[in-house]
């Protein structure tokens, strides 16, 4: 009688789960550090315009803030200038460079978006973490297999961990950074790219959880839970929601070259506008600051 083949433990696996899990940590890491300026940035835009709506009108004080935002902006220009792409929320370039379109430099990219992100995201203007987040992990993936001299598919899998690993950070939610890797940038289920996006939000999760604590970041609470009767709602709902998201997306498209005719300003500095108008809508409606 033959006997049972036993089956090879699999070393591939297992070095890219470490490897995962390593630049889950780092990501983690620098993620957080991302959230925490970003959270002490919009505190103290809110306090600072909070005393500017109940205090006497000083001419100074407006001046100086209007410099401040300029300021902000013509810095945010000079790395734009320097780096054109941090530019945007980043999932582009992150998707361009793992389908062998793009090719950045990551240190050049990590710090520039570190940087130009607390920013521009710290004084209130309407943007959201992930992206910049997303871009971030991959930037570490990307330095940490240069480290270890790696390139071609080991490459691009541990940038793809480092992209899941900061959408982990950005929300504590490890899963929907390992699928927004399976949906959005490879379209396709690998048991390796599987394994090594998941120990790469596991790590970037727990140095998160350990920083902000285990309260959700969509955290939503509830009394009592929707009747199985009223479900038709939802669908509703969601084919509402669905015809706006659509509408919101195409304008949003077209928006870049109605902005670039409308201003006829260089690229870089294009954000020159909205850090100005940003004051208006700190002065008149303070808790609107921020991503949402």
């Amino acid at each position: 009688m033959a006997r049972p083949v036993k089956e090879k433990f699999d070393v591939t696996r297992l070095r890219f789960v470490l490897l995962g899990l390593l630049v889950g940590l780092m990501s983690g890491t620098v993620v957080s550090a991302f959230r925490y300026c970003i959270e002490v940035g919009l505190r103290y835009s809110r306090l600072v315009y909070g005393h500017l709506r109940i205090a006497p009108f000083v001419w100074w004080q407006w001046a100086l803030l209007i410099g401040v935002n300029l300021g902000l902006a013509f810095i945010v220009a000079w790395l734009l200038k320097k780096e054109p792409y941090i530019s945007g929320s980043g999932i582009p370039q992150v998707e361009g460079q793992l389908a062998g379109e793009l090719e950045m430099h990551w240190w050049s990219i990590l710090w520039r978006k570190f940087v130009g992100g607390v920013l521009a995201l710290g004084p209130g203007l309407f943007l959201g973490r992930e992206g910049p987040s997303i871009q971030l992990g991959a930037s570490v993936g990307q330095g940490l297999a240069a480290g270890f001299k790696l390139s071609g598919t080991d490459r691009r899998l541990l940038i793809a961990s480092g992209s899941a690993a900061g959408l982990a950070a950005a929300f504590n939610a490890p899963i929907a950074g390992t699928l927004f890797v399976l949906e959005e940038v490879y379209h396709n289920f690998s048991p390796l790219v599987w394994l090594t996006a998941l120990a790469g939000a596991i790590g970037s999760d727990f140095v998160s959880l350990n920083v902000f604590g285990l309260v959700p970041v969509l955290h939503l609470s509830y009394s009592r839970s929707l009747p199985v009767s009223s479900y038709w709602h939802l669908i509703l709902l969601g084919i509402l929601l669905g015809l706006f998201g659509y509408l919101y997306q195409r304008i949003l498209l077209v928006m870049p070259r109605w902005y670039r005719n409308l201003t006829h300003l260089p690229r870089p500095l294009q954000g020159i506008v909205p850090f100005l108008l940003v004051i208006l809508v700190g002065y008149f409606a303070p808790n609107l600051l921020g991503g949402g």
